[in-house]
C-alpha cells in the first residue's frame, strides 16, 4: 500500500481558489502520460539518487525522493514538465529529506535528463513566456508580486542589513552569525569596483531595502536609487532617515526607462544589484542604453548578476517556468555573453572586468532557507499558508542546489566607456 493510499496530501486541504493548478491533478492523453512515465522512469534510473516511486525504488543511491503520488507526479509532468514538477511538491505529492541536495544532483545532470530526439520537440509542449511580460506596466506588477509580500515575511529570514542577494563570505561553509558582515562585504566590494567616495554622484537601480544607499552615502556619496516595490520604497526610506543619511539620499518609485538621458551625463557611479534579471530579454538593450546616457564621462557601472550558461538562455529564454509562474513573473537571468553582446551593440559600454563566487550564493540561499523553515510558524501567523511555505522552500532550495551544481553563478561585473567613447 503506497503512502498515497494511507495518508491524505496537502493537495487536499488547500484552498482550491488561491491554489487551483496546484490542487488539480491535470488529466492528459494516454499516449502522452505513457512518454512521460517511460521518460522519468528512465532519467530517475540513472541518477545518483535513491528514488521511492511508490512500491518502486529507482536510481543509483544518493539523497532521498519519495513520491507519494506516482500517478500524479507523472501526470503534472506530461502536462507542464517543470511547472508540473514544482506544483507537485507545492501539492505535497512529492519530498526530499535533503531537498537541495536532491536538486542539486538533478541540476547537475539538466542537459542530460531528457533524450535528445524529445529535447528537440520541446518547443511542442513547453508554455511560452506572456507577450509584452517586461513593459513599464508588467514590470510594475512583477516587482510588487514579489517584493511587496509582507516587509515582515523577509525579516523573518533575513539578516539584520535586509539584504536579499548574495553575500561574500571571508570563509565557507558560512554561518549565520556571519552573515550581515558578508552582505556588507558585498556592497563594499560593489562601491569600490564602481569607484563611489566622497563627491560620488550614484544611482542605484533597484533599491532593495536601503542598506547599499546608506553605506554609499556614509562614504561621502549621494545618491538617487530607484525602485518598483512600494513596501521596500517606504522601509528603505525609514532606513535611511535612521541612519541619518537622509539628506544625501532620494529614492524614488520609478522605472528606470523614466530616466532622462543627459548628454554629458550626470552620475559618476551607477551600481545595480540582481535586477537586470527581471528587466527581460526584450529590454536588455534599453536596459543598457539608459545606463550609457545617464552616466558621466569616466564613469563607472558595477552590476551584481546572476548568470547562467549561454547555451542554456538561448534555448530557455522564450520558456515560461514554476519560477516565472510563482515567484519571479517576467524574470530571465543573463549570460556572460548576453551582457558582453548587449553592451557592445547597443552601448558605448564595454565589460572591463568582473569576478564571480556563486559557492558564496549557495551559502547565502542555505542560510535563508534554514532561517525560513526555522520561522515556519511565524510565517504561518503572517497568513502564509502550507502551499506558499512549501513553494517558497523549494525556490530556495532550488536556487541553492543551481549554485552548488555550477549552472548558475553569480558576478560583480564593471562596466566603462570604450576608449575614445
Amino acid at each position: 500500500m503506497t503512502l498515497q493510499q494511507t495518508q491524505p496530501l496537502l493537495r487536499d486541504r488547500i484552498d482550491p481558489q488561491r491554489w487551483a493548478d496546484v490542487v488539480r491533478v491535470p488529466e492528459s492523453s494516454p499516449l502522452r502520460t505513457a512518454v512521460a512515465r517511460a521518460v522519468i522512469t528512465r532519467a530517475l534510473s540513472r541518477l545518483p539518487l535513491r528514488v521511492l516511486m511508490g512500491e518502486r525504488i529507482l536510481g543509483r543511491g544518493g539523497p532521498l525522493l519519495q513520491v507519494h503520488d506516482p500517478e500524479a507526479f507523472t501526470a503534472r509532468l506530461a502536462e507542464d514538465g517543470l511547472i508540473g514538477f514544482g506544483e507537485s511538491y507545492q501539492a505535497g505529492e512529492w519530498d526530499a529529506p535533503d531537498l537541495p541536495g536532491a536538486l542539486t544532483v538533478m541540476a547537475e545532470q539538466l542537459t542530460t535528463l531528457v533524450p535528445p530526439s524529445l529535447q528537440r520537440l520541446r518547443r511542442l509542449w513547453e508554455s511560452r513566456q506572456p507577450h509584452g511580460a517586461n513593459s513599464e506596466a508588467a514590470s510594475r506588477t512583477n516587482i510588487r508580486a514579489h517584493y511587496d509580500l509582507s516587509n515582515e515575511l523577509f525579516r523573518l529570514f533575513l539578516d539584520d542589513s535586509l539584504t536579499y542577494s548574495s553575500a561574500v563570505f571571508a570563509e565557507l561553509p558560512a554561518r549565520w552569525e556571519d552573515l550581515e558582515r558578508a552582505q556588507h562585504a558585498k556592497i563594499d566590494r560593489l562601491l569600490d569596483l564602481a569607484g563611489v567616495g566622497p563627491g560620488s554622484r550614484v544611482l542605484e537601480i533597484g533599491t532593495g531595502w536601503g542598506e547599499l544607499c546608506i553605506r554609499a552615502a556614509r562614504r561621502g556619496a549621494t545618491v538617487l536609487s530607484l525602485t518598483l516595490s512600494q513596501e521596500q520604497h517606504d522601509l528603505a526610506l525609514d532606513r535611511v532617515r535612521a541612519a541619518g543619511v537622509a539628506d544625501a539620499v532620494e529614492i524614488r518609485l520609478q522605472d528606470y526607462r523614466r530616466l532622462e538621458p543627459l548628454r554629458d551625463g550626470r552620475f559618476d557611479a551607477v551600481v545595480s544589484v540582481e535586477m537586470i534579471e527581471a528587466v527581460g530579454v526584450e529590454y536588455w538593450p534599453t536596459y543598457f542604453r539608459t545606463l550609457d546616457s545617464v552616466l558621466a564621462p569616466r564613469g563607472r557601472v558595477a552590476l551584481q548578476a546572476i548568470t547562467m550558461p549561454h547555451d542554456r538562455l538561448l534555448a530557455t529564454r522564450r520558456t515560461y517556468t514554476w519560477i516565472h509562474k510563482y515567484i519571479f513573473p517576467g524574470g530571465m537571468l543573463p549570460s556572460n555573453e548576453a551582457i558582453e553582446e548587449a553592451t557592445r551593440a547597443h552601448t558605448r559600454l564595454r565589460v572591463s572586468g568582473g569576478n564571480g563566487f556563486g559557492q558564496h550564493y549557495a551559502e547565502t540561499l542555505r542560510l535563508w532557507r534554514e532561517r525560513f523553515t526555522a520561522h515556519a510558524d511565524e510565517v504561518a501567523e503572517l497568513g502564509f499558508d502550507e502551499a506558499f511555505r512549501r513553494m517558497w522552500t523549494l525556490y530556495l532550495a532550488y536556487s541553492e542546489a543551481g549554485f552548488r551544481s555550477g549552472y548558475l553563478d553569480v558576478r560583480q561585473i564593471l562596466l566603462t566607456r570604450a576608449e575614445g567613447a
